[in-house]
């Protein structure tokens, strides 16, 4: 009777052990990315007093929409007194690179992952998050992700917070230093990877030198930075399909 027991007790275990390991890997790299949101979001937050809204509008907001340039042109709307269209327009244009990313991230997943699981990894798709997700090898564990939303966005939220109770007392130039810290952190990111491969070092050198032209040469210039991201990405990532396609992995070929 105690074995009859013990087995499925056994089982669950083996089910929720590596679940719960990625859950760990998440929350550990999400810590760095934590520590950069607080600092980042804090000037999103005195955006946000200066539209109007209060810490705990501006905390709600952050909470509901992880995306600075997002947020940013959402809190501009509304201090220039747009209607609700306008900005939810505004919004949507300014997040559409993530899209880009969502669709990247779903070729990741492991087949037969429920529609639950997918909402909830596309509800915090952001630069950072999805940076260290596409890094990870293999098939991505959803609870990765959980661990790294967890860590992530509550710092988010509770740095716009910060920012709308403090106004104006900092001055914007010192809490726009703090956003240093998410530039070391795609460095992080980025570094490991391109030392393991030539094509992938030459490439993101490529697209470093892209990002610029693009921020100087018109009329790509006088697009949003998420315009000039969405092109760049189509552009950059059907030549890099086209001339350095990935072979697949013969074991996985027989595998599947």
């Amino acid at each position: 009777m105690e074995n009859i027991v013990e087995k499925p007790k056994a089982q669950l275990s083996s089910l929720v052990a590596p679940h719960k390991k990625a859950f760990q890997e998440g929350i550990r790299d999400g810590i760095p990315i934590a520590i950069g949101y607080l600092a980042v979001s804090f000037s999103l937050g005195i955006a946000a007093r200066n539209a109007g809204l209060t810490p705990l509008q501006s905390f709600l907001a952050s909470f509901l929409c992880n995306a600075s340039a997002g947020e940013y042109a959402g809190f501009t709307s509304i201090a220039e007194g747009a209607s609700y269209l306008e900005i939810a327009i505004v919004t949507f244009i300014a997040n559409a690179r993530y899209l880009l990313m969502s669709c990247a991230l779903s070729q990741r997943m492991e087949k037969g992952l429920s529609l639950f699981h997918r909402l909830l990894i596309g509800y915090d798709v952001t630069d950072e998050l999805f940076g260290i997700a596409i890094a990870r090898p293999g098939q991505l564990n959803p609870y990765y992700m959980y661990g790294a939303i967890c860590i992530s966005i509550p710092c988010w939220a509770l740095g716009t917070a910060l920012g709308a109770l403090a106004g104006n007392l900092l001055p914007l130039r010192l809490v726009s230093c703090f956003s240093v810290a998410l530039y070391g952190m795609f460095l992080a990111v980025i570094i490991p990877p391109s030392r393991k491969s030539k094509v992938l070092a030459g490439l993101v050198a490529v697209c470093f030198f892209a990002s610029y032209v693009a921020s100087v040469l018109p009329p790509l210039s006088q697009a949003s930075s998420g315009t000039r991201t969405i092109l760049l990405t189509l552009i950059l990532s059907a030549a890099a399909a086209l001339f350095f396609p990935i072979k697949e992995n013969k074991e996985e070929e027989k595998d599947a």
